[in-house]
């Protein structure tokens, strides 16, 4: 939701960034709004009447009331490669996650920031942004929608994670924000739903609340992730920058938080990433032997702005961080490594933003097997031109691994590929062999559309990689976006998508099934508001 990193240090940056670094990825119903930063809006809402929401004229949050466990719909069933989620109809859906049942792998949940979007009869926009379960009882090939949230205490969600337990109990985090007036919102609060029933029921607790507002004195949470185990055992991570007078930047740190009773407590959080204050878009992972590990990038560098990739051990009764973070990587993803579009880093002839984000995964037939990956620029042209449409990037998968319960780690190698491969997602499949799922580029000569690719391990802890397209049809974020059609920078490529999310997700069949990837896919065309353009959309895919 709130993307921490535009380009360069936070800290060098100072005060001069404050909140404007700050970027949200799925904002809410405020159109344009006062604080800066980028609030990215999937239609512009001041071509639409829409300009002084949430006040006069225009209302948010008229999505119609939802009752729970009441499906709001249910796509047809599809037998295709490639799957859409969605069957709300119109408004976009990005920054997907998807986790399996393992008592029932038939049973799918995906969560993804979910835009519900409407006309009134005086021809105001409406929307409400509130995160859907789209939930498979049939492995894929139908969908159901439900709601998660049904309160009016949030306006918004966003930043969406999904994962079972090994008893089947499912949890969905998000971030929920609150608006104070047109110009500024809350700080938003960590919640984590549950459901002892495969998606269908969601019950609702806040693990964390920030402070402040987004122009104040406080503590701005972002980017939680969450991890499950055994029987009612979850933890969540995610950022809090702590923020000083108008929203400037003091620091950012990971924090923890754990339930041994499938969500109904948690315990207080407790920061895990040491003495480190740059730190930011945490994973957690749990081992083959119950030992629980969390990645996190934090801003080392402060002349370049470059990140380290981090990971710190912690106690699974507790949350506790059990020892330091220790180094894996040099990340190179500082400021003159990717052309800048929009103030934000961004690919050759694009806009979209973009970051090296990936996660950290464990092999489930060896305890002490772990992996990271993300994505960088170390195979690019550097420096890179600062305009997107006289750049040329070449953007690589990046992989670590540890044999030590993460002690140690090995050089990190590049999965060399052409164009551009980004926001990466790692998961070991049964077997134990990694596989890594990133939306990819190499397809288009031009390097402008994208697909989705998923690399699979020649063998286990190799640093080699078979690799498969997952999708039928590729993507082009680079023109014609009907949804979050920021600025043409160029009049080659008229309305570009400033943002496609930031992450996506793949999750592990049970009993050699091979995987399941989500992903953010923009063949469907659709037309809002007099115009039409390509969509946004949820897909799903199966791999062996």
């Amino acid at each position: 939701m709130l993307h921490p990193r535009v380009h360069g240090s936070r800290r060098r940056a100072g005060a001069a960034i404050g909140v404007a670094a700050l970027a949200l990825s799925l904002v809410i119903v405020v159109p344009v709004f006062a604080i800066g930063g980028d609030l990215s809006q999937p239609v512009d809402f001041l071509h639409n009447n829409f300009a002084d929401s949430p006040v006069a004229g225009a209302v948010f949050g008229t999505g119609g009331s939802v009752k729970p466990g009441s499906p709001i719909c249910t796509t047809p069933v599809s037998y295709e490669a490639n799957v859409n989620t969605d069957c709300e109809g119109t408004g976009p859906h990005n920054e997907t996650s998807i986790a399996v049942n393992p008592l029932h792998s038939n049973n799918i949940i995906g969560g993804l920031n979910d835009y519900q979007l409407g006309i009134n009869p005086g021809g105001h926009v409406t929307e409400t942004t509130l995160s859907r379960a789209h939930v498979s009882f049939d492995g894929g090939k139908s969908w159901t929608t439900y709601p998660v949230n049904d309160s009016s205490t949030y306006q918004a969600s966003g930043d969406p994670a999904v994962a079972f337990d090994a008893a089947g109990n499912a949890y969905y985090a998000t971030l929920g924000f609150r608006f104070v007036g047109p110009g500024n919102a809350q700080s938003p609060d960590v919640l984590v739903h549950t459901s002892a029933d495969g998606g269908i029921h969601w019950s609702q607790a806040r693990v964390a609340s920030g402070s402040g507002v987004f122009t104040s004195v406080g503590d701005l949470l972002d980017k939680e992730y969450i991890a499950a185990w055994g029987n009612g055992n979850a933890i969540v991570t995610f950022g809090d920058f702590r923020q000083g007078q108008k929203g400037s930047f003091i620091s950012a740190k990971i924090y923890a938080t754990v339930t041994h009773d499938a969500g109904m407590t948690w315990s207080k959080p407790t920061v895990i990433s040491g003495s480190l204050d740059e730190a930011f878009v945490s994973t957690p992972t749990v081992t083959a032997d119950g030992r629980v590990f969390v990645s996190f990038m934090n801003t080392t560098d402060l002349i370049t702005g470059r990140d380290d990739y981090m990971t710190v051990e912690v106690s699974p009764t507790t949350g506790h961080a059990l020892s330091a973070p220790v180094f894996v990587s040099h990340v190179v993803d500082g400021a003159t490594d990717y052309p800048i579009a929009l103030g934000r880093q961004t690919y050759q002839d694009s806009t979209f933003r973009t970051w090296a984000a990936g996660n950290i995964a464990a092999d489930p037939k060896d305890g002490a097997h772990l992996a990271l990956v993300f994505s960088d620029m170390r195979n690019s042209t550097l420096p890179a031109n600062t305009n997107p449409y006289k750049a040329t990037t070449n953007s690589d998968i990046v992989v670590s691994q540890s044999m030590d319960h993460g002690q140690t780690w090995s050089v990190p190698t590049a999965i060399a590929l052409p164009g551009d491969q980004f926001m990466p997602w790692a998961a070991f499949d049964s077997s134990g062999l990694l596989r890594i799922g990133f939306f990819d580029r190499s397809y288009d000569a031009a390097n402008h559309e994208y697909g989705y690719t998923l690399a699979t391990e020649t063998s286990a802890g190799a640093s080699t990689f078979s690799l498969s397209q997952v999708t039928t049809t590729l993507s082009n974020p680079t023109t014609n976006d009907r949804w979050f059609s920021g600025a043409t920078l160029d009049t080659s490529f008229p309305h570009p998508s400033s943002f496609i999310g930031d992450y996506s997700n793949i999750a592990a069949l049970p009993d050699g099934g091979g995987v399941v990837a989500y992903w953010t896919d923009m063949r469907n065309l659709v037309t809002f508001a007099g115009r039409t353009g390509a969509g946004e959309d949820g897909y799903f895919g199966v791999m062996p």
